[in-house]
């Protein structure tokens, strides 16, 4: 494989850094792969797809490594983290594939306005938005796939091309929710939202308080407008004492009494909330910015009745977290000329998180099981995580379509997403 002819770096088995180059950000998953090309440019982009191509291989893109499912074997890796730049014009935002939120929110908040950001600032833009992207402000302004006004992008044939809902609706349709299966993005537009004023930050107790917590959180979020954001948290961290948490953001000066249930809550131990530039958005959760080992699995919730007492009922260990997220408001509603990922009748989410160990995998499936009754089934895209399939995120329609333009498009299954649409 000494023959592809990139601008950027090619390691092959056996050399060195090849090893450390093919890791994701999730360091417990393995991903065995052919060679890793750590592209310079879009036309690294496109020279790595057509030698694919002509040489009956597929190629995996990705610009940080969050998401990955280990489903590489035999492929070439694409690492798009070099594909840098941000700028923005009117609104709008123009970035390289491999650039992270952070940087976004560092341009835009200055300007009064705010991307469809996560909660961590260095997972990629484009990974994040072509798998749909939940975002902090999603309640308000949707997801963040449905901002986007073209992508920048290198087809199955190797071919650099401009999509907009003008040029290519199908492809263009597909791009913004349905994942990396259709084309290699290298940069995309999208539109920004006002943010002239963030307000934001983690309350804190002791776990012992929990159940006043979550009753707090319940009654909170039935009312909550659009406008806030709330997430649940138990924390368990190696050698310390369990702790329960509510993450908030709040687009404007100051959430008022939204939020006074949680302060008549005794026992108060951080309290971070604050006027929050909207570029310090990822320090809310204060989520590790460096790879490391996890298993996690996501679930959508069709209410909180009886929720508390399945996440309440034990203790988490040997978890880490356990995040239960308020969706709703936009998030619910079909995007007028939205993309494949469609929308939520869920109003909440779960997260599970802990160390890849046995006993993590265990306690994972048991809690899992015991929430079967409050769960839907469905999956969101952007949270598949290992041994999941892109079948569980999409309605039985949309992923029928999503399947008939992969095979019309990517016929030999050049293009590999971390979670493919025929898997």
């Amino acid at each position: 494989m000494n023959d592809i002819k990139v601008n950027g770096t090619l390691l092959l088995p056996g050399d060195p850094g090849f090893d450390e180059a093919r890791k994701p950000w999730n360091l417990a998953v393995d991903q065995p792969v052919r060679a890793v090309v750590e592209a310079a440019d879009a036309d690294d982009v496109a020279a790595v797809v057509s030698y694919a191509r002509l040489n009956g291989l597929a190629v995996t893109a990705q610009p940080s490594g969050h998401g990955a499912s280990g489903d590489t074997d035999g492929t070439i890796l694409l690492k798009t983290t070099h594909l840098g730049g941000v700028s923005i014009e009117d609104g709008v935002a123009r970035v390289g594939a491999g650039v992270k939120w952070g940087e976004v929110l560092a341009a835009a908040g200055p300007l009064g306005l705010t991307g469809l950001a996560g909660s961590s600032p260095v997972v990629s833009v484009t990974g994040y938005t072509l798998g749909g992207g939940l975002s902090w402000f999603g309640r308000r302004y949707g997801f963040a796939a449905d901002s986007v006004r073209a992508f920048e992008a290198v087809d199955a044939a190797g071919d650099r091309v401009r999509v907009t809902a003008e040029s290519d609706p199908e492809l263009f349709w597909a791009l913004r929710g349905g994942g990396g299966d259709f084309a290699l993005v290298t940069s995309l537009e999208f539109g920004l939202n006002p943010a002239p004023e963030l307000f934001g930050g983690r309350m804190m107790w002791p776990v012992e308080r929990a159940r006043e917590v979550f009753d707090a959180f319940a009654e909170t979020t039935a009312e909550a407008p659009e406008e806030l954001t709330l997430w649940f948290d138990l924390l368990k961290f190696p050698g310390a004492p369990g702790l329960v948490a509510v993450d908030a953001t709040f687009l404007g000066e100051h959430p008022g009494a939204l939020l006074r249930r949680f302060e008549r809550i005794g026992g108060l131990i951080s309290d971070t909330r604050r006027p929050t530039p909207v570029a310090e958005l990822g320090s809310i959760c204060a989520e590790p910015t460096d790879p490391s080992p996890g298993s996690g699995r996501f679930e959508l919730l069709t209410g909180l009745a009886g929720v508390a007492d399945v996440l309440l009922g034990a203790p988490i260990d040997p978890l880490i977290s356990v995040q239960v997220r308020h969706l709703g408001g936009a998030l619910a509603r079909p995007a007028e000329g939205g993309g494949a990922v469609g929308y939520l009748a869920e109003p909440y989410s779960v997260y599970m998180f802990g160390r890849p160990t046995p006993d993590t995998a265990e306690r994972i499936t048991d809690l899992t099981k015991a929430l079967v009754p409050h769960t839907s089934g469905r999956k969101s895209y952007t949270m598949l995580t290992q041994g999941e399939r892109a079948a569980s995120a999409f309605p039985a329609s949309t992923l029928a379509r999503l399947r008939d333009l992969k095979r019309a498009r990517d016929p030999h299954g050049v293009i590999r997403a971390n979670f493919p649409v025929l898997g």
